[in-house]
C-alpha cells in the first residue's frame, strides 16, 4: 500500500508533544505519514522536512509517495546538536576552481548561516568526496543577476550556485536550457500554495486552482505553472501577481488580495511567523511543484564537462553517506530553532 507524503496545514504548526524514544531507522508502516512520523521519533510534526531532506531517495522520482516497508534515516534530535567538522577542507584563495553563490538565501547559501548554508556545505562536501579532489574557491556576489551574465558567461567564474533548472525537455529555448549545463539535484525543494486559514481555497488537484489568483514575487521562475499538463499561464487559466518582494505577496495574501502565495517550504515558513501571520496563514496540504536545486556551468567552458562530472561523481559517493544526512539534518534543525525562536 502507498501512502502519500502530506504537509502540513492548518493548525499543524502547533508544537506537538514530546517523542518517544528516537529511532535512527524506521520502517514504514500502514497509515504511517511524515507527518506522525516526525511526531512520533523528534517530538513536532511540523519538521517533517527533517525527515524528507534526510533521505535522499524520497527526492526525484515519486517524491509524493512512501511505500510501506520503507526504511527512513531519522535525525534523532541528539544528532543535531553535534558540533560539525570543518565543511571548507580544500577551499582556498586563487584556486584552480571558483564557483560563487550569494549571501542571501538562508538556509541554503547566506555567509551568516553555519556552514555558510546548506547548499554551500552540500557542495563543499561533494567536491571534497568527488575523485581526485582539487582546491577551490567561493566567491560571494549578492547581485544573483550578476552571475549568469557576465560571471559564468564570461568565465569570471568556473559554476554557480544554487540554480533551479527550467523544463528544458518541454522548452529547450529557455536561456538558460540553451547556455548552461546542470549538475544532478544537490537537493529538491518543496514548493507550497500559503492560503488563509479562514479562507476556502484548496488544492486537492489542479483543477482546485483554475480560475484563482495567485502571488509570486518578480523574478522567481513561473515554469511549474505552465507545464503541458497545467498550462495555467499560457492559457490564462489563472492570474499571476508579481510584486517587488515576498512580504508583499503574503501582505495582499493577508489582506484578501489574491487566493494564494505559490514559494518553497522555508521562504513561506519564515515570512509566516515573521510578519506575525502564522494564525491566518498556512500551507495546504498537496505541493504544487518539486524543484531541483543545481549547480551550473556554462556551455562554453572549455572544462565544463570535466568539472560537472567531478561534481556529479562526489555528489553520488555523498548521498550514500551519513555526512549527506547529517549536514541537511543540521541546517534544517537549525532553520526550525530560528523560525521558532
Amino acid at each position: 500500500m502507498i501512502r502519500h507524503l502530506i504537509l502540513a496545514a492548518g493548525t499543524a504548526f502547533a508544537m506537538s508533544g514530546a517523542a518517544q524514544a528516537c529511532q535512527p531507522s524506521y520502517t514504514v508502516k500502514d497509515g504511517d505519514t511524515l507527518f506522525s512520523i516526525a511526531e512520533a521519533q523528534i517530538g513536532d510534526l511540523t519538521k517533517w522536512s527533517l525527515i524528507f531532506y534526510n533521505n535522499p531517495d524520497l527526492q526525484g522520482g515519486s517524491l509524493l509517495e512512501v511505500p510501506v516497508g520503507t526504511v527512513l534515516d531519522i535525525p534523532c534530535p541528539e544528532g543535531s546538536v553535534q558540533k560539525a567538522p570543518d565543511p571548507t577542507p580544500l577551499q582556498q584563495a586563487d584556486a584552480e576552481l571558483t564557483l560563487v553563490t550569494a549571501s542571501n538565501y538562508a538556509p541554503f547559501t547566506d555567509w551568516n548561516w553555519p556552514g555558510h548554508g546548506m547548499v554551500t556545505e552540500l557542495v563543499n562536501a561533494a567536491l571534497e568526496e568527488s575523485p581526485s579532489p582539487i582546491p577551490y574557491a567561493i566567491v560571494w556576489e549578492d547581485n544573483w543577476s550578476k552571475h549568469l551574465s557576465p560571471m559564468l558567461d564570461e568565465k569570471q567564474v568556473d559554476m554557480g550556485f544554487p540554480w533551479f533548472r527550467p523544463d528544458c525537455e518541454n522548452n529547450p529555448q529557455h536561456s538558460r536550457c540553451v547556455n548552461f549545463h546542470f549538475s544532478d539535484p544537490l537537493v529538491d525543494l518543496v514548493i507550497l500554495l500559503f492560503a488563509r486559514t479562514d479562507g476556502s481555497m484548496r488544492f486537492e488537484a489542479d483543477s482546485d486552482v483554475i480560475g484563482k489568483t495567485l502571488c509570486r514575487p518578480a523574478g522567481y521562475f513561473t515554469h511549474d505553472l505552465d507545464t503541458p499538463d497545467r498550462n495555467w499561464l499560457s492559457q490564462d487559466l489563472i492570474t499571476l501577481v508579481q510584486p517587488d518582494t515576498p512580504d508583499d505577496c503574503f501582505n495582499m495574501l493577508a489582506t484578501g488580495q489574491v487566493d494564494a502565495v505559490a514559494v518553497n517550504e522555508f521562504l513561506g515558513v519564515e515570512k509566516m511567523f515573521e510578519l506575525g501571520l502564522s494564525e491566518q496563514i498556512a500551507p495546504l496540504q498537496r505541493p504544487l511543484s518539486i524543484q531541483g536545486m543545481h549547480v551550473i556551468i556554462s556551455k562554453k567552458h572549455w572544462r565544463g564537462t570535466t568539472h560537472l562530472y567531478r561534481l556529479n561523481a562526489g555528489l553520488a559517493t555523498l548521498k550514500q553517506s551519513d555526512r549527506y544526512n547529517e549536514i541537511v539534518s543540521r541546517h534544517l534543525a537549525h532553520f526550525w530553532s530560528k523560525v521558532k525562536g
